[in-house]
Order: C-alpha cells, then sequence, then structure tokens
C-alpha cells in the first residue's frame, strides 16, 4: 500500500449460491435472492477486513460515499455489494467503483482467466490470455442473468468496463500472480482492453 490504495469487492461464493437456489427453488422473487447473495457479499467483506485487522468500528460500506470517507482515512477498504440493483452481482459494484475512483479493475476468481468456456466443466476450454472491451461484451451478453451466476464477469460489470473503458484484469488464486502484476512483471491472467 505504499504505491496503492486498494477497494476490495468481496463476491458470495458458493455459500451465496447455496441460498439463492434454495430461494429459487422455493420461487421466491429474483429480489429476494439478490438481497440475500448481497448479505452473504457483506457478511465475507466483514471476515476478510477482521482477517486483516481493520477496525470493526468502521463497519462495511453499503454505498460510495462510505467507501469515498473510509479511503480518505485508509489504504484498503472491504466491501461486499453495496446496494440492491437490478441485474448485478458484485462484479457490477467492483466496476462500478473502478468507474468512480478512475481506476483499474482486478478480478480475482478461481481459474487463472478468461477461458471460452467454464474450463471447471470443460477440459477443452480454451484459456484467453488478452480480449478486447467490445469482444467480452458481445461474449458475455450471450448469457442469461441470474443471481448468483458464476460467468467471469457479469454483464452489467461487462458494460460499465466498456462504456468507461476500464483497463481491466481477470486472475486466478495464484497470489503470486498479482504480486507479479502489482510489480510491473509478467503475470498470468487475462488482460481485458
Amino acid at each position: 500500500t505504499r504505491k496503492y490504495k486498494f477497494v476490495i469487492v468481496c463476491g458470495g461464493g458458493s455459500v451465496a449460491r447455496t441460498y439463492i437456489n434454495g430461494l429459487h427453488a422455493d420461487k421466491k422473487s429474483q429480489y429476494l435472492q439478490s438481497l440475500v447473495g448481497i448479505g452473504v457479499t457483506r457478511l465475507n467483506a466483514r471476515f476478510v477486513s477482521y482477517f486483516f485487522g481493520a477496525d470493526p468500528k468502521t463497519g462495511i460500506p453499503h454505498d460510495h460515499k462510505h467507501v469515498d470517507s473510509l479511503l480518505r482515512k485508509q489504504d484498503i477498504v472491504f466491501c461486499g455489494g453495496l446496494k440492491y440493483k437490478p441485474n448485478q452481482t458484485s462484479d457490477a459494484t467492483a466496476t462500478q467503483l473502478a468507474a468512480h475512483f478512475g481506476s483499474e479493475f482486478i478480478n480475482l476468481t478461481n481459474v487463472k482467466g478468461l477461458y471460452d468456456k467454464n474450463p471447471l466443466t470443460y477440459k477443452g476450454a480454451k484459456f484467453i490470455p488478452r480480449i478486447t472491451r467490445e469482444a467480452l461484451y458481445k461474449f458475455i451478453s450471450g448469457i442469461k442473468y441470474k443471481p448468483g451466476q458464476h460467468t467471469p464477469l457479469d454483464q452489467t460489470a461487462v458494460s460499465v468496463i466498456r462504456k468507461n473503458k476500464i483497463k481491466t484484469y481477470i486472475l486466478g488464486s495464484d497470489v503470486r500472480q498479482l504480486d507479479n502484476f502489482l510489480k510491473g512483471k509478467k503475470f498470468i491472467g487475462t488482460i481485458i482492453d
């Protein structure tokens, strides 16, 4: 943090998808499914903030104004979904914050970057090291949105990236790649520009 400030937006992961699937199976609305997902992202953010020694009195932000306020006082801010908006996951929250701050966006996920299909399901999935924002938009916009979806980025996030020309990187769970990226070294991941 000598060189950078970070806003870390936590996703909901498998716990959120379990709750969302339970509500979906009971035919509850997408609105309720989204609210439970947001709740899990905030719980995850609270856990991670405690793990990294953040002051519990600062709380977890629920809007851009609170993120701004915290970022003026500290180098790292943890949050989850900020508020409900239709058709978006925590990916969209992260890209909206990147647009708000005029920053780059780094998406950390459980695969090494973007693939033409889910590599956890399809053995022959092809890794995509670089793609344009326009090509990514065409790729993702063909997927129908659902709460808790497990795509590289949600449709709203990709629209925000495209509209605001946000330089975006998708990196996997190997934190050495993030370290390499931050140090300006070669890294394994996907560049979206």
